[in-house]
């Protein structure tokens, strides 16, 4: 595999209240950003804290920008339909001017069906809304007119040229190469009911095939696939917090069209698409994934599992000291003595 930029994705999920997953998720930021991870990826979920604990992204990155000065900090995503686009590039000009022009916009249509209601929208029209919401944002951001002849304030530098779409389907491919924007592939994604079983590869593929087929002539290709990893000093360690992690969100799952060809932990793994060992057995599992073959980052993820923090900590710094650099991603990452311990 080629060389690649590594990043660290959280959706905040720490088993504590609001303040402490937001001063947790900080702490990992910081200590990838020590251990030279490219960038930081967080996500935004409306109101179910057990599926997402960040409805507000910019906010967050703002703080977190404060206390680190070179990782690059992205949304993964910005449900834009169920946004204000104006608000949004304004939002969005503010944090990156706070962070030094570090900041990296992923937006994308999904989101859960039930929060459209909340914010007046209708989920059967989430593409025709999401097509215009980005058109609007990238108006206010190459200084273009909004009604009133309103001009955005803080100019954008440069936002426009660091869009990522999210998508699931090859649709969404070919608008993301079109638009010559980086596309975002998910840790995993729900299964066709004709293919149950499918690999995450075979949903994948396509999806980056049709990118690179609509690409202009002269973009370079942007492809982040966000993968779940969860880097263990021991086997039985990982697996005994993967049983726990996984177990109690098996059944959500199987709820969105996840099909589990039985019920062991390796059932499990396979299902939710997880990388979970050690080092070395983590580093044999992403080799296998012929997604990553095509892109130039990776994010790593400890969701599903969900460990304690300590253990997050740890998986952050196994995957960059040993995981990537076996894989021939990055070189060996920053020494020791010039790491700062995030806790």
């Amino acid at each position: 595999m080629s060389r690649k930029r590594i990043g660290f994705f959280t959706r905040l999920l720490d088993d504590v209240p609001a303040p402490e997953r937001y001063r947790l998720a900080t702490a990992q930021i910081r200590h990838a950003e020590a251990l030279g991870y490219h960038a930081a990826w967080v996500a935004q979920h409306h109101f179910n804290g057990a599926e997402g604990g960040l409805p507000s992204p910019f906010p967050f990155l703002s703080y977190v920008a404060a206390q680190t000065s070179r990782i690059r900090l992205g949304t993964g995503v910005v449900t834009l339909t169920m946004e204000d686009p104006v608000r949004v590039a304004e939002d969005a000009v503010v944090t990156d001017a706070l962070s030094g022009g570090r900041l990296e916009i992923g937006v994308g249509s999904g989101g859960t069906p039930s929060s459209f209601t909340a914010f007046g929208r209708d989920f059967a029209d989430r593409r025709g809304v999401y097509d215009a919401h980005l058109a609007t944002l990238r108006k206010a951001w190459v200084g273009d007119a909004l009604p009133g002849d309103n001009r955005l304030y803080p100019a954008a530098a440069g936002l426009d040229q660091r869009v990522w779409q999210a998508t699931f389907s090859v649709g969404g491919g070919i608008k993301a190469g079109q638009d010559g924007d980086g596309l975002l592939l998910s840790r995993t994604q729900p299964r066709p009911k004709d293919t149950p079983l499918a690999s995450l590869a075979d949903l994948q593929l396509p999806i980056v095939e049709a990118y690179h087929a609509n690409l202009p002539s002269g973009v370079a290709p942007r492809i982040l696939a966000s993968r779940s990893v969860f880097v263990a000093d021991t086997r039985a360690e990982a697996w005994a917090l993967a049983e726990v992690g996984l177990r109690k969100v098996a059944q959500h799952f199987q709820s969105v069209g996840h099909v589990f060809p039985g019920d062991t932990l390796d059932d499990l793994i396979f299902a939710m698409d997880c990388h979970v060992g050690t080092p070395e057995e983590v580093a044999e599992s992403l080799a296998a994934d012929r997604v990553l073959d095509h892109a130039t980052e990776i994010a790593v993820q400890v969701h599903s599992v969900d460990p304690p923090h300590d253990f997050i900590l740890r998986s952050i710094e196994l995957f960059a000291t040993q995981v990537a650099p076996a894989l021939g991603w990055i070189e060996t990452p920053y020494p020791a003595c010039l790491r700062a311990a995030a806790v």
